[in-house]
């Protein structure tokens, strides 16, 4: 075999390793939805939902954590600073639906600025803090998530396993407004949530993620949170080192309805990858090799057909290549977004054009993937919720202004 031949097979075999992975998650994801969870588990949960500002969506996300069926937890909202919009609102919503709740408690809490880690994790710090002695499970959302019912309970309930240190759903995007950018980034978002499944490489989702309060102090978090930024990554790090898993929940994966521009997009787009190589270099590089073999098979193998077409040809093995890597991200494509039509039942038909989008430009929006990797490569600054940070490490973060 020539030089080229043995290209040819090694991203051929690459392909068929990236659609096995794809089908397994897609088989795990179905299999554990069916699985009714158990009833009987009802650990003492702390359900903490920090906020800042107000989504688009704010009251009914809220509202979907007032209304879980889950009758042994209790629920903590807290800001930064009672200037927030969100504390007014956060108040009028907690009078409104105090009484209809199954949450045995039900508190606003502000935190104050934070001096030496994200104003998120201040926050998420402040709230535990204050939770009672007895709380055996500490549970996180976002607040532009909206979740279901069954939703705490699903979250906790792989938990009752010791190997299981942290359980975890994730975001998918549904756009509120069909542009581009809003549909580009859905395709992108799902492309990443195609990664969770069975697998002992897993990276939790702050947005939505539960773990054993004893489990949590055992780890020393609350130390190692007052200097850090990213609550999930941390988190995901230190069970990984303890020897305990991160477990995917399939049922926990929730709507994030969104609507972004394109300067919105690189800002959210860079902030995600820059933090994910500051804090698991291995992963960011893991990921930036295998977007770029994809799109290198793809593009880089189609040009090559092409150039070979001026000559005398090209083996049919090398134009293989280029037409493997097509249907293998189309499949990929479609495999994702009829788990998200599975999952996400209430938002099927908002979700048809971010399908139709996602499987009729896999091919295209790799590049996108792929430079906003490149774009995270460089520098140590974010923004995040309005407040710029600097990540000197993942144990050390300098809070610079607001933005």
């Amino acid at each position: 075999m020539e030089w080229y031949d043995y290209i040819a097979w090694a991203a051929l075999v690459a392909q068929a390793l990236f659609l096995y992975h794809a089908v397994r998650n897609y088989r795990y994801a179905l299999a554990k939805l069916r699985k009714e969870h158990h009833l009987l588990y009802r650990p003492k949960a702390a359900l903490i939902v920090p906020c800042r500002g107000l989504e688009a969506q704010f009251h009914s996300n809220i509202r979907s954590f007032f209304q879980q069926d889950y009758n042994n937890y209790r629920l903590f909202f807290v800001v930064g600073d009672t200037s927030d919009p969100a504390y007014a609102e956060l108040d009028r919503i907690a009078n409104a639906l105090r009484r209809e709740s199954q949450a045995l408690d039900v508190q606003i809490l502000v935190a104050g600025a934070s001096t030496s880690s994200s104003q998120k994790i201040h926050n998420l710090l402040h709230a535990i803090q204050r939770v009672p002695a007895d709380t055996e499970v500490l549970a996180f959302a976002d607040s532009d998530i909206c979740v279901d019912r069954d939703w705490l309970s699903r979250l906790v309930w792989p938990l009752r396993r010791h190997q299981c240190g942290l359980a975890t759903g994730y975001r998918w995007f549904v756009p509120t407004r069909n542009n581009l950018a809003s549909l580009v980034l859905s395709a992108v978002n799902a492309s990443v949530a195609q990664l969770l499944g069975n697998s002992r490489f897993n990276q939790a989702w702050g947005g939505s993620m539960a773990v054993r309060a004893e489990d949590f102090r055992r780890l020393h978090l609350p130390q190692a949170w007052k200097s850090t930024l990213s609550d999930d990554l941390s988190l995901s790090r230190a069970v990984r080192k303890a020897g305990m898993r991160v477990t995917f929940v399939p049922g926990c994966l929730v709507a994030s309805l969104e609507a972004m521009s394109w300067s919105a997009f690189y800002e959210f787009a860079r902030r995600q990858f820059l933090i994910t190589r500051v804090y698991t270099p291995g992963t960011w590089w893991l990921g930036l090799l295998g977007n770029l073999g994809s799109v290198a098979g793809l593009w880089g193998g189609a040009a090559v057909v092409l150039w070979a077409t001026r000559g005398e040809g090209i083996p049919w093995l090398c134009a293989a290549v280029p037409v493997t890597f097509f249907a293998g991200q189309v499949l990929r494509a479609v495999l994702r977004q009829r788990m998200a039509m599975k999952i996400l039942r209430p938002y099927r038909r908002q979700l048809v054009p971010t399908a139709v989008a996602d499987i009729g430009g896999s091919w295209l929006w790799s590049l996108w993937l792929l430079l906003a990797l490149l774009s995270s490569a460089f520098g140590r600054t974010i923004r995040w919720r309005g407040i710029r940070y600097k990540l000197d490490g993942p144990d050390k973060t300098t809070v610079l202004s607001e933005a």
